[in-house]
């Protein structure tokens, strides 16, 4: 039991430090993005037209291919073996890339009312511009599509670190564009880059395909008994994870009306560093642990899977508290720091900063959401996960409503934290009542335990910060801010979590002890 929780652990930290890898890189792209077109006209454009195609592939194929195609090809693999499956994946692979090729089609013919849509305050030359970059980037679509297959079947198989690489792929394709070829091809060219990186994901898991024995065998068969369990599956998981892309959108729709559009660049900034921030640790332990909960599902294995779905929340949320404590005292310095500087401006930097102070009040919500919705989807439910997405939209739209006339963009972050946090409440209720939740009073005592001492050490960071800002300037006087406040934070942190004995800084206090 010690050598798979050993397994699963350095499993999981490689996993997370590719993917971070991925997320810094994406965060360079966004990086250069500002500085060289700031909250501006065709930055507004740009990341609504990148966005488009994103929400709607999110909300049609992308964790309705991860949910419905594992357990369904974890099935497949335990009942009726290798090759069985392997014909299954192909016939998958070929479904979904018709699909998304339509899609893309379709996409491309309707830029005009998708961008009225997802930004209907837009002046004319923002929105004309937004349906040129709109029609270039919507085939990302299906390359998405194939290279998600193919981190399906690669999960399937226990491969994890090649799926984390592929962001790192395609980032880095889009950020050369900046130095190479921006200034002769300006955000259009910047608009193919991206074609470019998204492609790149799925050819770059090919090598990785055949060393796993898998070959591609060309089918469209789409009533025989696995694809029909997928359709079967698929159809509540999409809807069910539509709450994400369509929070965005009405978010999207509501920003554009701010700040003479540039509600859309910070909201999008914003959004995409917060997404960088919990991700990197979040996505790590759902990208390692769904596989898993999948197979102990189809082997029966119900106590197992539960202590799973505990131990993994326990330990998630140890470390997403104080991170959320942390980004919400430092959210000005971490914008300005990232963001700030050329075309990004002092008043760029403070309504950025605030939509990412306000969204960072959604990590607990998000972080529970993302475990549990895979609880759900290994067990081939996705009725639950469609009611409480349902909700969680209801939510955003209403405080959307009520709050952004008032409070701007703060107000806009405040309601899609809020809906989230519904989002995973909504779904922790009918696991609570069959017992087969992770509340208990241990459980709470611990997170309050973690969240006093996140408070404390939220305080602290602050003061740290605001002590140091006037006294060092310039990039490294930021990063040094950012480095003295950062630390601060940790080790006051993990000190009283020790001294509250928290298990987690418990054991690892322990083993530094032991190595001395």
């Amino acid at each position: 039991m010690e050598k798979n929780s050993n397994n699963a652990v350095r499993t999981i930290s490689t996993v997370m430090m590719i993917t971070l890898l991925g997320k810094v890189l994406g965060l360079v792209r966004d990086r250069l993005l500002a500085v060289h077109y700031g909250t501006g006209m065709e930055a507004n454009a740009f990341l609504t037209a990148s966005r488009i195609p994103r929400v709607f592939f999110d909300m049609l194929f992308a964790s309705a291919i991860a949910a419905s195609f594992i357990p369904i090809f974890s099935e497949s693999l335990q009942k009726k073996g290798r090759e069985f499956s392997i014909r299954f994946a192909g016939n998958f692979i070929t479904v979904i890339g018709a699909l998304t090729l339509l899609l893309s089609v379709v996409g491309i013919v309707f830029s005009g009312p998708l961008v009225d849509l997802f930004a209907s305050g837009y002046d004319a030359e923002t929105a004309s511009l937004s349906i040129r970059l709109t029609r270039m980037m919507f085939p990302t679509i299906f390359f998405t599509g194939i290279a998600y297959s193919f981190v399906g079947i690669l999960q399937s198989f226990d491969e994890f670190n090649i799926p984390a690489f592929i962001s790192v792929l395609s980032n880095a394709v889009i950020i050369l564009y900046y130095p190479l070829l921006n200034s002769r091809f300006g955000i259009e060219g910047l608009a193919v880059a991206f074609l470019i990186g998204w492609s790149a994901q799925a050819f770059v898991q090919i090598p990785s395909l055949k060393k796993k024995g898998f070959r591609y065998i060309p089918s469209m068969q789409v009533r025989n008994e696995e694809m029909k369990k997928v359709f079967a599956l698929m159809l509540p998981v999409m809807v069910s994870t539509w709450v994400q892309p369509v929070m965005l959108t009405i978010n999207s729709r509501f920003a554009s009306y701010l700040y003479a559009g540039s509600g859309v660049s910070a909201i999008e900034y914003s959004t995409n560093l917060y997404l960088m921030i919990i991700g990197v640790f979040i996505l790590s332990v759902t990208n390692v642990i769904f596989p898993r909960l999948s197979r102990l599902e189809a082997a029966d294995q119900k106590e197992e899977f539960t202590e799973t779905i505990r131990s993994t929340m326990h330990i998630s949320l140890f470390f997403v508290i104080p991170l959320m404590a942390g980004v919400m005292a430092l959210s000005a310095e971490i914008i300005d720091l990232i963001y700030g500087g050329g075309q990004f401006g002092a008043r760029d930097t403070e309504i950025t900063s605030k939509a990412l102070m306000f969204t960072s009040l959604g990590m607990i919500g998000y972080a529970i959401q993302n475990i549990i919705s895979r609880a759900y989807f290994a067990k081939q439910d996705g009725k639950t996960p469609l009611i409480a997405g349902a909700v969680a939209i209801a939510a955003d739209l209403a405080l959307c409503s009520v709050l952004v006339g008032r409070f701007s963009v703060s107000g806009l972050a405040v309601a899609s934290a809020a809906a989230g946090t519904v989002n995973a409440v909504v779904l922790m209720i009918p696991l609570e009542r069959r017992g087969e939740g992770f509340l208990s009073g241990k459980f709470v005592a611990d997170m309050l335990k973690v969240a006093a001492a996140s408070a404390i050490m939220g305080i602290a960071v602050r003061r740290t910060a605001s002590a140091l800002t006037g006294v060092l300037a310039g990039i490294p006087g930021k990063l040094l801010v950012l480095g003295a406040a950062t630390a601060l934070g940790v080790i006051l942190f993990f000190l009283l979590t020790y001294l509250l004995r928290v298990e987690e800084s418990r054991m690892i206090g322990d083993k530094i002890l032991r190595k001395r």
